[in-house]
């Protein structure tokens, strides 16, 4: 009776929230209700819960790195990332969180990324040549983000798994596990689904074994729900290949001299590794799934957005065009080594700017684990006239951390904090951004989040944008 007591109060508020709820969701990330109320504000949820708006820094520090135990990534969001890319770096928690990224920390060291640079210029050199047929075909739209999506995939398929995605063809037909990836988000938004998951997947999450589970999941009418069990299929079919050729590829003896892939590097690292500390194999065809999703949708996002502001700044164009003319010339036409691309100032300044004003995830959640207290920079006066430099945090409340306001704070970058100006990078950071303390892992910023939740392939994602960018330069 409690499980369905349970569901009936939840359906009494949904239908009244839930609209209401995407239509204030969107405001916040669009920021102008942070312009009016400051960097923390709380708000009523989705049913009924809290939530706690931050783009504080020295809050941003408490949740993300100070007391990290204290906050994670909210039930549904592992739920679902549970049922949808297994056990990966996306639903695991706590210890078992960093036993994952203690085990995949390594592959995405500087020395690996030194070895990908050719893998990436490679599938950059498909990407350029395609696009250079296509416009040359006479006046025609391009679609660019189908273009860097299909280049993300491509990439992370080469470099991370040996395997490839994509051709880059211009008529080359779309893989099935790509065009899963691609249309995932998309399907798990429809409403009823949604509904679904927020009614339902709670109170039969943990019951049954997935057998069971799999035979609700057919059981139900739901076309959207139907969809996404065949996108799930479809990925962890693939990924099952993936693992299974790079194992077959250890044992063989091509393994750490004949590929130096992620996956290999991983299963390396997982053979070697204390008994305590291996991953088993639905964990490493999780991480397939999991890194794949991770790189492909945001990088390519990230690039799309370059490259609009590039055409919306033919200034700023040419002179990276100029830089990275002179850079291959001195190189006697051949591609750039690691060093020498992320040391193009221009072509950094244009890369760090843009994902600055233009984080590819504008925001991210976590959720209080138990009662806790956040510190602030600069003392608030709370809705009852109090002045406070400290909020209490009940258990269960949602810190929805603005990383795009983060970014453009004028109190950190100034009054022209929303202008895009890579020349801001040339010359050393204001010391509003250092005394700021921003926990980010890169650049004094929050795109890639921080702290043990940060994004793990941070690099790898600096060195995508930065290769692909070069390539293009001159289109």
């Amino acid at each position: 009776m409690s499980i369905f007591a349970g569901i009936l109060r939840s359906l009494a508020i949904v239908a009244v929230t839930w609209v209401g709820w995407r239509i204030f969701r969107s405001l916040i990330v669009k920021n102008p209700l942070a312009k009016i109320h400051g960097k923390v504000f709380a708000f009523g949820g989705l049913m009924g819960g809290k939530v706690l708006y931050t783009y504080d820094p020295k809050a941003l520090h408490q949740v993300t790195i100070k007391d990290l135990n204290s906050y994670e990534e909210t039930d549904d969001f592992r739920r679902t990332a549970y049922l949808t890319l297994g056990m990966g770096l996306f639903s695991s928690m706590g210890d078992h969180h960093r036993k994952q990224r203690k085990m995949l920390n390594p592959v995405f060291s500087i020395a690996y990324l030194r070895e990908m640079t050719p893998v990436f210029y490679e599938v950059g050199h498909r990407l350029r040549k395609s696009m250079l047929k296509q416009v040359s075909r006479g006046h025609t739209e391009v679609d660019v983000l189908g273009w860097m999506t299909r280049t993300a995939l491509e990439l992370i398929g080469q470099s991370g798994f040996a395997y490839s995605f994509d051709s880059l063809e211009i008529d080359a037909a779309q893989h099935p596990f790509g065009a899963s990836l691609k249309n995932l988000l998309p399907t798990m938004n429809d409403q009823l689904l949604t509904a679904v998951r927020i009614l339902l997947v709670p109170y039969i999450y943990g019951i049954g074994t997935p057998w069971f589970k799999r035979k609700v999941v057919d059981a139900l009418p739901w076309k959207a729900l139907r969809q996404v069990r065949d996108m799930v299929d479809v990925m962890e079919k693939t990924s099952l290949e993936i693992l299974d050729a790079a194992k077959k590829s250890l044992k063989s003896g091509d393994g750490p001299s004949g590929r130096k892939d992620i996956i290999s590097l991983l299963l390396k690292a997982n053979m070697e590794a204390d008994e305590g500390d291996k991953l088993p194999d639905n964990e490493l065809i999780a991480q397939v799934s999991s890194l794949t999703f991770a790189a492909m949708d945001t990088t390519s996002n990230g690039l799309c957005r370059i490259m609009s502001l590039l055409a919306e700044h033919p200034e700023v164009q040419e002179k990276l065009r100029t830089e990275i003319v002179d850079a291959f010339s001195q190189n006697d036409g051949n591609d750039l080594d690691y060093e020498t691309l992320t040391y193009l100032p221009y072509l950094d300044a244009v890369c760090r700017e843009s994902l600055r004003l233009h984080p590819p995830v504008p925001f991210a959640i976590r959720e209080a684990m138990q009662d806790t207290s956040i510190p602030l920079s600069k003392p608030i006066t709370t809705t009852d006239g109090q002045t406070t430099q400290e909020i209490f945090v009940p258990k269960g409340t949602s810190i929805f951390i603005s990383i795009t306001q983060c970014n453009r704070d004028p109190d950190v970058w100034g009054p022209d904090a929303e202008e895009w100006k890579p020349e801001r990078w040339l010359s050393p950071l204001p010391e509003s951004v250092i005394g700021a303390k921003v926990p980010g892992v890169y650049s004094n910023l929050m795109t890639f989040l921080g702290g043990g939740r940060s994004c793990i392939g941070f690099k790898f994602a600096q060195l995508e944008i930065s290769t692909s960018t070069s390539m293009l330069a001159d289109f």
